[in-house]
Order: structure tokens, then C-alpha cells, then sequence
């Protein structure tokens, strides 16, 4: 497989010192076998994330792809360290660890603080935003490395004088959703080698390069709650916070109780602990009252949403409304709608069909085809 250069803004294809996020994954191990062989100079950097208490990092390589020693999973794990070290030393890059664990804990408390105010979050994304193509680009810069990368399925357009930010070339894979959030002028510093690649093909490369991750599964979990118990995480941090309370229908009246709406997420089904002799969802959770709402599935849908903490990856925010396709949620698809900002901060969107489960906390990103456009992050569903 042709290993393709990086070209700079005006077309041209040079040389540059590039910072690799290096996750311990296939994804990143790849991308930066693609910039090593393209003639790039390669720094991996592997961010020290999660618990205080987290022993410190193994390098010895027999823990690579093996679970012993390890008590959680994720992308920032001792194990993923030690796997994204050998994968360093395989190509003969030089390796450096960087510690977030404290800038790491204001990604728990807004994980924590949502889930609180009823909300459901996205750490995956917030971290995009406030470490990886944050305090990373400022590393980089302070070691004269011209741009960061990262295994993520994504693509960055050059070809109109400005990056943009498109859809990866895997549409199963696709990770243009959770980079929505990258400031425009961080794209201009941004390298996403397998975002033209298909899985199979990433991992065809790096069993190619020998590298030892080829066939490591990808995480499914988010890094800080490996047993998926979102709510145990939250009465840990703040037991203060969770009560029992009603659960009622749409209609108001109470047909059972809780142990805490934080156990709760809008279009959940299972778990809800109510049988009504239906199928029956979450569709509200009010913090204040501590109440959880149920209804059908059609009591689910939206015709739109607002949303706050918007960027935009155009030149200027559209205040009319322009036409695209809205996605709500990671692991969903995109539904035609339009998208007008509101204000510098803000947008609307109106859905041309309703949708389901449009849930607050969550993010809306906008696209033009495989381009985004923007997105924000969702205050409300809209009937």
C-alpha cells in the first residue's frame, strides 16, 4: 500500500516534526508508521490519564495486547502505555509520557456534574477538546513540532487554502462527530493519517510493520468507568446527590420509584424497572423534582434542538438557515435538517422528520455532505 505524504496548505509535500498521540491502539500505532514512513520526524506521546492511584507505567512488552496486570481497560490504561511504548521502540521513534492526570480530573467532574443535572455526557469528545487538541498542541509547540496526529477516522481537506474538517473514508468508523469541537485554527495542525483507510486496512499495515497491536481489539469503554456503572462513579464522587424518587408517565401520575435519575439516560428502555404492558422509554429526567418520565417511543421523537457551546469550521456562522445533516449522537446516523445560529454561542436545528432520543448533554454536529460545518452541544429537544 502506497504510504501518502503530508502536504502543507499551499500543495506542497515536505518533511515536518509531527507529535503522535499514541494511544496504545492499532488506530494511532498506524498513523504513526504512515508519518515514520513518509519521511516524517515522528515523537510519540503517550497521555497520562485516569486514577492517582493507577500504579506507574510498565514498559515490559509482554504485557502487550495481554490483560494481566491490568484492572480497566480503555485508552489511557498501564497496559495501553506499555503497548504504545514497544510500538515506539519498533519504529525507532523516541517515546515520552506526558502526565494529565490532574487537567484529566475536570474531565470527570464535568462527567460527573452532567449526569447530576440530568443531563448525558461525552467525555470522549470533551477530552478531544480540552486535552488531546489542547494542552497536546501546546506541547508540541513548545518542542517545535509543526503539527499533532492522531489515529482517528477522520479526514483534513488542504485543497482550498484552509483545512477543513471531513468524515473519515470508513463510514462504520467515522470519528468526525467527536472532533467537532477542534478550534478551526487547530485543524492547520492537524494530521489524521488513517482517515482514508478502511479498518481492515489499518490493520493489514500494521501487522505489515510486525507492530504487536495488529489485532488488538478497539475500547469500548469509557477509560474512567470500566465496568460501565456510570452511576456507581457518580455516587462515589458526590453521594450527596443521589435519592430515590418518582417515576411517572406522561401524564404525570407515579407508576414507580427510583434510586436515583442519575441510573437514567433519555431513550433508555432496559432497566427502567416499570412494566406498563408496553414498551416503555425515558423520555425526560428532571433533576430538580429528582423525577424520571416515561412514555411510548413516539413520545421519544423531536423535530429539533438548541444547543450552546457552538463551533464553527466555516468562515462565518450561518444566521440563515442553511441546509445539512445533523447527528446526535456517536453511534447514530445523520438526518437531513437545517442549522441556523442563533447567536455567536448558540444554534437551532430543525430535523426534516423527527428523530429519537435527542438528548441534552449530548452533541449535534452539522455536515455538508462529508464536510462538518459545526456543532454544539445539546440544552434541548424540540417537539
Amino acid at each position: 500500500m502506497m504510504i501518502p505524504e503530508m502536504p502543507t496548505g499551499d500543495g506542497n509535500s515536505r518533511r515536518h516534526k509531527v507529535l503522535v498521540a499514541m494511544s496504545g491502539g492499532v488506530d494511532s500505532s498506524v498513523a504513526a508508521a504512515i508519518l515514520k514512513a513518509a519521511g516524517h520526524e515522528v515523537v510519540g506521546c503517550f497521555m497520562r490519564l485516569g486514577d492517582p492511584d493507577e500504579p506507574d507505567l510498565q514498559t515490559d512488552s509482554t504485557s502487550v495486547g495481554s490483560k494481566s496486570g491490568c484492572h480497566r481497560q480503555g485508552c489511557c490504561s498501564v497496559r495501553d502505555a506499555a503497548d504504545a511504548r514497544e510500538v515506539a521502540s519498533l519504529l525507532g521513534i523516541p517515546f515520552y509520557v506526558l502526565n494529565f492526570r490532574r487537567q484529566f480530573d475536570q474531565i470527570i467532574d464535568y462527567f460527573v456534574g452532567e449526569y447530576n443535572a440530568g443531563r448525558t455526557p461525552n467525555p470522549c469528545v470533551r477530552c478531544n477538546d480540552w486535552l488531546k487538541f489542547g494542552r497536546l498542541h501546546d506541547y508540541a509547540q513548545s518542542i517545535d513540532c509543526q503539527f499533532v496526529a492522531s489515529g482517528h477516522y477522520a479526514r483534513i481537506d488542504r485543497r482550498y487554502g484552509s483545512a477543513r474538517l471531513l468524515r473519515g473514508r470508513d463510514s462504520h468508523k467515522d470519528q468526525s462527530y467527536v472532533l467537532f469541537g477542534t478550534r478551526r485554527q487547530r485543524l492547520e495542525h492537524l494530521l489524521l493519517p488513517v482517515g482514508e483507510l478502511e479498518k481492515d486496512a489499518v490493520r493489514q499495515i500494521a501487522k505489515a510493520h510486525r507492530l504487536p497491536v495488529f489485532d488488538k481489539p478497539d475500547s469500548q469503554e469509557i477509560c474512567f468507568v470500566p465496568d460501565n456503572d456510570y452511576a456507581g462513579l457518580v455516587q462515589r464522587r458526590t453521594p450527596d446527590r443521589i435519592s430515590d424518587g418518582d417515576i411517572v408517565d406522561n401524564t404525570g401520575e407515579v407508576v414507580g420509584r427510583h434510586s436515583g435519575h442519575q441510573h437514567y439516560t433519555i431513550g433508555q428502555r432496559r432497566g427502567v424497572g416499570v412494566a406498563l404492558g408496553y414498551p416503555v422509554y425515558v423520555t425526560q429526567i428532571d433533576p430538580q423534582a429528582n423525577r424520571v418520565t416515561i412514555g411510548t417511543k413516539e413520545s421519544l421523537r423531536s423535530g429539533g434542538c438548541f444547543a450552546d457551546q457552538v463551533n464553527w469550521l466555516i468562515d462565518s456562522a450561518p444566521f440563515q438557515w442553511r441546509r445539512c445533516q445533523a447527528k446526535v449522537r456517536y453511534n447514530g446516523g445523520s438526518s437531513p435538517a437545517r442549522v441556523r445560529a442563533i447567536s455567536e454561542d448558540a444554534l437551532e436545528v430543525r430535523f426534516d422528520r423527527p428523530i429519537d432520543a435527542v438528548t441534552p448533554g449530548q452533541a449535534v454536529v452539522c455536515y455538508d455532505g462529508s464536510r462538518v460545518l459545526g456543532g454544539g452541544w445539546i440544552t434541548e429537544a424540540l417537539g
